[in-house]
């Protein structure tokens, strides 16, 4: 579980670095504070799935999805606020485009180790 959690963290930081690097408006100093954001995302997240499956699915499913991208944004603004050296430039617009990128590099690296067998 510890493993799991820890890989988690390090996708996560090298999803948010490749997000600090093209041009969204989000800004990252050092691998170190990707590394860290990449922890405090994970944390988040993980508090976010201790609600039951079926209040999140339903919450989802009525929202057309709403939900979750508000969640994300808010966990992006959150974990930016937290650490210093994690910067959104343009506000809410960094947090919206930010979540949104990095849910989807998160997605390819995670289908990429999958598909290599390291996950």
């Amino acid at each position: 579980m510890i493993i799991a959690f820890l890989i988690t963290v390090v996708v996560l930081a090298v999803s948010l670095w490749i997000v600090s690097l093209l041009p969204t408006g989000v800004e990252v100093d050092s691998p170190a504070k990707a590394l860290m954001g990449g922890a405090v995302i994970g944390i988040l997240n993980g508090l976010y799935h201790f609600l039951p499956q079926g209040l999140r699915s339903f919450g989802a499913i009525i929202s057309l999805g709403l939900v979750p991208l508000i969640i994300s944004i808010v966990v992006f603004g959150l974990s930016a606020m937290l650490i210093e050296g994690f910067r959104l430039r343009w506000g809410i617009m960094s947090a919206i485009i930010g979540a949104i990128a990095l849910s989807i590099i998160n997605s390819i690296l995670v289908f990429i180790l999958q598909a290599v067998g390291l996950l």
